[in-house]
């Protein structure tokens, strides 16, 4: 089969694999979509040679698709072939606390497995992964929309459990790249009254259609100063950070209230603050990690019950032919989510 490798230095390129054969525990999921997520940049930018560019690994974490294959002593209620799935795309030593509660990327017995990092992901016709990683696609979502849940739109979901109830509070969503318009359609479905920070007037006027009660261009002044202006000097008592801009995370502690949570997401930047200056505030500071495997299918379950658009993330369709058309332009990041399609006779 062929698949897609990440060289470094902004270089991909299609290379050929042996298709997979599951093993025991295993199945072959026959892909029909694979997200483009944020974090592949950071592959794509870096330098050539390393361990995630040195083109032995195909990338692509955001599966979705159809059971294959099934390996031996899998039992048909995990996985029978046909079956419409997600990928939950980390895989830890299935023992211990972690694992058992589905946070195999937390593993502590063992550095967890990352599909499309140290073990072949979605950029190909066929991926084999243990059949614990799978999670049901509902028939009502498209295999897109199961891709974008599988990172970039659990990334979101992830954020806002860790952040806890938003119903009725107002809510700051840094970026509204993929991650951070996900985070403005859940968030306002589950009642938040969402303020969208981004740069690109297109990504603004997306969020509005996601559900933001008010947009922010952080151009204009700085972002801390207009959320105060438009919560009449109170500041937000929730913000999700998803840019992974060392500036945005600055902007997001100086906008909360007091007691207020912000949760940090994005990757890249650094969060700094001098604890004199929010001793008072008694403000709570976290990361989010993706998801575990049950949100990931809790999210899946309130995107299909809710009816939310997902596939309106993505702008871009692509074909596993045009790889590298596909990252330049994802490499731009003006645009929204890009999406790699798969036939059915893949």
């Amino acid at each position: 089969m062929k698949g897609a490798v990440f060289l470094g230095d902004r270089e991909v390129e299609i290379r050929d694999f042996a298709d997979p054969e599951p093993g025991p525990g295993d199945v072959v999921v026959a892909i029909r979509a694979s997200g483009m997520c944020g974090s592949d940049l950071h592959y794509y930018r870096d330098r050539p040679g390393g361990p995630t560019t040195s083109g032995r690994c195909v990338g692509g974490h955001e599966p979705a698709g159809v059971v294959h294959a099934v390996g031996p002593g899998v039992p048909p209620e995990v996985a029978a072939v046909g079956d419409r799935v997600m990928v939950h795309h980390y895989a830890g030593c299935t023992r211990c606390d972690n694992c058992r509660s589905g946070w195999p990327q937390m593993c502590t017995t063992a550095p967890a497995t990352v599909f499309g990092t140290h073990a072949h992901g979605a950029h190909a016709p066929f991926m084999r992964v243990p059949a614990a990683t799978l999670v049901p696609l509902d028939s009502a979502l498209s295999f897109a929309a199961g891709a974008a849940i599988g990172c970039g739109t659990g990334t979101a979901w992830g954020g806002l459990e860790r952040l806890g109830e938003v119903g009725g509070a107002k809510l700051a969503v840094f970026g509204q790249g993929p991650v951070g318009l996900s985070a403005t359609l859940l968030a306002s479905a589950r009642g938040a009254r969402v303020i969208a920070i981004d740069p690109e007037p297109a990504r603004r006027a997306h969020a509005e259609r996601f559900g933001a009660v008010a947009t922010i261009d952080p151009m204009q002044a700085r972002a801390a100063d207009l959320l105060r202006d438009v919560t009449g000097g109170a500041g937000v008592p929730l913000v999700l950070e998803t840019s992974g801009a060392t500036a945005a995370a600055s902007d997001a502690l100086a906008a909360l209230a007091p007691r207020g949570k912000a949760c940090v997401v994005g990757l890249g930047g650094e969060v700094r603050f001098a604890v004199a200056d929010f001793h008072r505030s008694q403000m709570t500071l976290m990361t989010s990690w993706s998801m575990s495997i049950v949100q990931q299918r809790q999210c899946a379950e309130f995107i299909a019950s809710s009816e939310l658009p997902v596939d309106d993330l993505y702008s871009h369709h692509w074909t596993l032919d045009q790889v590298a058309e596909a990252y330049q332009e994802f490499d731009k990041q003006r645009a929204g989510k890009g999406v790699f399609v798969f036939d059915d006779d893949s």
